[in-house]
C-alpha cells in the first residue's frame, strides 16, 4: 500500500475542515430551532396554567347564581300565592 501524497492529504484536510464548519454552523441552527421551540412551550404551558386558573375561579364564582335564582323564583311564588289567597 502506498501513503497518499501530500497534496492529497492537504486536500482532504481542508474538505474535512470545511465540513466540520457546516456541521458547526447547522448544529448552531438547530440549536436556535430549539431553543426557540422550548420558549414557545414555556410560553402555552403558562398561558394553559393561567386559563386554567381563570377557569377555575370562573366555576367558583358560578355556582351560588342556580341557588339563588332557585330561591328567588320560591319567593316570588310564595308572594304571588300569598297575594291570590283572599283577605279574612
Amino acid at each position: 500500500m502506498t501513503n497518499p501524497a501530500p497534496a492529497d492529504a492537504a486536500a482532504v484536510a481542508l474538505e474535512l475542515e470545511r465540513l466540520r464548519g457546516t456541521m458547526e454552523a447547522g448544529f448552531a441552527r438547530v440549536d436556535g430551532a430549539l431553543a426557540l421551540l422550548v420558549q414557545r412551550s414555556d410560553q402555552s404551558d403558562r398561558q394553559l396554567a393561567d386559563h386554567d386558573k381563570r377557569l377555575d375561579a370562573l366555576e367558583r364564582n358560578r355556582w351560588p347564581l342556580a341557588s339563588l335564582a332557585a330561591i328567588i323564583s320560591l319567593v316570588t311564588l310564595a308572594l304571588s300565592i300569598w297575594q291570590a289567597t283572599p283577605a279574612q
